[in-house]
């Protein structure tokens, strides 16, 4: 079943007032030798059959990062919208928007998750998700290259790469928006029924329950700050095991067991409604990442190697996952 697509009003306005319109990506001679250092220690692509190219990735990110800011409803993640839409359509693909509006600190911020559809032999959902709008903040010009940025432009290629594969599942690739809290921190502001964050998985998941459809997710799979040069995923707790397990066994076969971590963390994202209303879900997240809400948070500090090595692990791993939700 489809989700209710509903329309909602633009009410909020100008949050990113006095922010940079042109952005140029700042990396000095000694951060690009740091960051050569960390891909020379990096495996080299392990799975070149998976198709995924970290290189059109990277492209992607670029693209979305001169953009500058894209905190949502802002004339940034609107161009930012634009931009992955017609990246889809170029490949044949229909984007769907859901739309709607949320209450925030800030007043009510018309929000828009996009989705694409990969249907397979069954109506079954496996989900890859990821969130698109980076952190309001009206001190600095913060572009996200890792954290908004690495997630939107990821998810972009994994389409090409899944559109004309064979799948048993359907497969559905969300953006999400509003992830970011409007506040400074993750629970400075809102209430337990009403968080100021994953506005769009908490909508999300809101629309499928009411259409009935949450049974026909059996697993979700989300990415959020994977663009890091010195990249270092952990278990996450709030993750299913399964899930994590086989990730992280593909991961160990195909060389990266030095970036998928055998540690274990508990992250709270836009994975957490979803595990909140009984859908399996795993966060593939690299939350040591010392640009984290900065202004740095840069091309400079993001890496190409970092995106094809996510990519090589969940496209080898997704025959895995369907495999195991056939038995």
């Amino acid at each position: 079943m489809r989700q209710p697509w509903i329309a909602g009003t633009i009410v909020v306005a100008a949050l990113v007032a006095g922010a940079a319109v042109a952005w140029t990506a700042r990396q000095t001679a000694g951060q690009a030798g740091r960051i050569a250092q960390v891909e020379a220690a990096m495996p080299q692509r392990a799975s070149p059959t998976t198709g995924f190219d970290g290189s059109k990735a990277w492209e992607h990110l670029r693209q979305l990062v001169a953009i500058g800011p894209r905190p949502a409803g802002s004339a940034g993640i609107r161009q930012a919208r634009a931009y992955i839409t017609r990246q889809l359509a170029a490949m044949g693909l229909t984007v769907q928007e859901q739309l709607f509006v949320a209450n925030t600190p800030v007043g009510q911020v018309e929000m828009v998750n996009l989705a694409v559809r990969l249907p397979g032999r069954q109506a079954a959902r496996i989900l890859f998700a990821g969130h698109y709008d980076t952190k309001l903040f009206k001190n600095q010009t913060f572009v996200g290259a890792s954290d908004g940025g690495s997630s939107a432009a990821w998810l972009i290629e994994l389409a090409r790469v899944l559109k004309d594969q064979p799948r048993e599942f359907t497969t559905e690739i969300v953006w999400l928006d509003g992830e970011e809290a409007f506040c400074v921190g993750w629970t400075d502001c809102g209430r337990p029924e009403s968080p100021d964050n994953t506005y769009g998985s908490r909508y999300y998941v809101q629309a499928a329950r009411s259409a009935n459809a949450l049974t026909s997710i059996r697993a979700m799979i989300l990415v959020d700050m994977i663009g890091d040069a010195d990249l270092g995923i952990r278990r996450d707790s709030n993750s299913a095991r399964w899930l994590t397990d086989i990730i992280w066994n593909r991961a160990a076969s195909l060389a990266y067991g030095g970036i998928f971590l055998n540690e274990n963390t508990a992250i709270e994202d836009d994975h957490l409604p979803f595990v909140e209303a009984g859908v399996d879900a795993v966060d593939i997240i690299d939350l040591d990442y010392p640009y984290w809400h900065t202004v740095d948070d840069s091309l400079a500090h993001v890496s190409q190697r970092s995106l094809q090595t996510v990519g090589d692990v969940l496209v080898a791993a997704l025959p895995d996952i369907e495999a195991r939700l056939k038995r």
